[in-house]
């Protein structure tokens, strides 16, 4: 192989969605810092802000399946360039509903759904991408850069948007996630293409490697999945129960963590944004680290000790870490330990993408949508649930709760096969046992 013939347009890529994944979680978890200030303005209580948080998940998670199969039809390079568009613009919409208007909130509920139906087209779509541009044996390590997006940009956000709310008011705040959104959606669409054969500056060294792994050659053209057959499927129900609760507890980091620390745990502005920082960053460093772990026990032990061990694990571990973390008395030692069930959550995100690729095949859009729609239901159910059982039982209990529903997620996987192909299970499975236990 000559080393100077060979690109790496895949990686290139790759850190555009990892971006992406990070101004999309920067404009959703913005108004969890604003929330403060836009309660107040507004005369809207903590329940009616959960209507909000809600809002936005419930338009998430009911255009997941949908934009998932858009992108299995047009490809992730369009639907991810509209998608953000369209979130970008509903993002600062969100800064244009006047104060002291009497159907505030009816707005904000309007205004965040649609939000949430624009989000919901970047995983799906980034997923359809991993299918057609990754090979099986560094799906783990893509998808765990991808979602290390996530931490970043929930990590970025509270110090980012204090420092602008401070200077320049909450409404300025959603204004410049916009802007930012709208430049990178523009940079997408100018560098990606659907498949690597389409794109000008991959070689053909790399176009070759990425071809030979695949679980199908590129010529295989199989038909979508039928609804009927994904969702009589065993090892997507099981892997979107999973997911349910992964989105469960990832929520209550992303919507009500920084209000905990404010009004729980006694924080400042300032410390409140430092601090609610810990567990993201958490998230940005272990979604790759768990994608590496997949990748690897993938290769030397087997797909099921990989792509299902390595996340049952990780959610076992997020449990302990969430117990431990809300009976803490300390602030900052909860914080950290707090942040450790966050961090040990996110070991098992990329599995939960790399399994919906690789058995979804073509189709991976739909399936890893449909997988997505379930953790924003979950997520939906955190934004309502958590302020009413915290305001009876007290602030240890969501987080118990959550723990609980750690445990579940990781007994699901015990019936997640990922090996079974959905569009030619039998070829398929051959293939992939045989090129992640030969890749070096």
């Amino acid at each position: 192989m000559n080393a100077a013939k060979t690109s790496h347009i895949r990686w290139l890529l790759i850190l555009w969605l990892f971006v992406l994944s990070a101004i999309a979680y920067l404009d959703r978890v913005n108004i969890s810092v604003a929330g403060t200030l836009l309660a107040g303005e507004y005369g809207l209580s903590k329940i009616q802000l959960g209507w909000i948080f809600s809002a936005f998940l419930a338009g998430y998670a009911v255009f997941q399946t949908p934009g998932g199969r858009l992108a299995d039809k047009l490809g992730a390079r369009r639907m991810l360039a509209m998608g953000v568009v369209w979130w970008g613009i509903f993002t600062a919409l969100t800064a244009a509903v006047p104060a002291r208007f009497g159907a505030a909130l009816f707005v904000f509920m309007l205004v965040r759904f649609a939000l949430g139906a624009g989000e919901a087209v970047i995983y799906p779509a980034s997923n359809q991408f991993v299918a057609r541009w990754i090979p099986s044996s560094e799906r783990g390590l893509a998808n765990g850069l991808i979602f290390s997006g996530v931490g970043a940009g929930a990590g970025l956000t509270p110090p980012l948007i204090a420092y602008l709310m401070l200077r320049y008011g909450w409404r300025w705040s959603f204004v410049v996630c916009a802007i930012l959104g709208l430049l990178a959606g523009l940079v997408w669409f100018f560098i990606a293409r659907n498949s690597p054969d389409e794109h000008p500056l991959v070689s053909s060294d790399e176009l070759e490697r990425i071809q030979a792994g695949l679980p199908l050659p590129v010529e295989a053209k199989p038909a979508l999945v039928s609804w009927d057959r994904m969702l009589g499927s065993r090892d997507v129900l099981a892997v979107t129960l999973s997911y349910f609760s992964f989105g469960y507890v990832a929520w209550i980091f992303f919507s009500w963590f920084y209000i905990y620390l404010a009004e729980v745990r006694g924080l400042n502005l300032k410390a409140s944004a430092l601090y609610s920082m810990l567990p993201f960053l958490a998230m940005a460093v272990c979604s790759p680290l768990g994608g590496l772990l997949n990748d690897a026990a993938t290769r030397k032990k087997s797909a099921r000790a990989g792509r299902c061990g390595v996340a049952a694990v990780a959610m076992i571990l997020a449990a302990v870490f969430l117990v431990l973390g809300s009976r803490t008395e300390n602030t900052r030692v909860a914080v950290v330990v707090l942040a450790g069930g966050a961090g040990a959550l996110y070991l098992s995100q990329s599995s939960f993408w790399s399994v919906t690729a690789d058995i979804g095949g073509r189709s991976s859009g739909s399936v890893s949508g449909f997988m997505n729609m379930g953790n924003q239901i979950g997520g939906a159910m955190t934004a309502l649930l958590t302020p009413w059982i915290a305001s009876r039982l007290g602030w240890q209990a969501p987080f118990f709760v959550a723990a609980v529903l750690c445990l579940g997620g990781a007994a699901a996987w015990l019936f997640v096969d990922p090996l079974k192909r959905m569009d030619s299970a039998e070829a398929a499975r051959a293939f992939v046992q045989s090129e992640l236990k030969t890749t070096p």
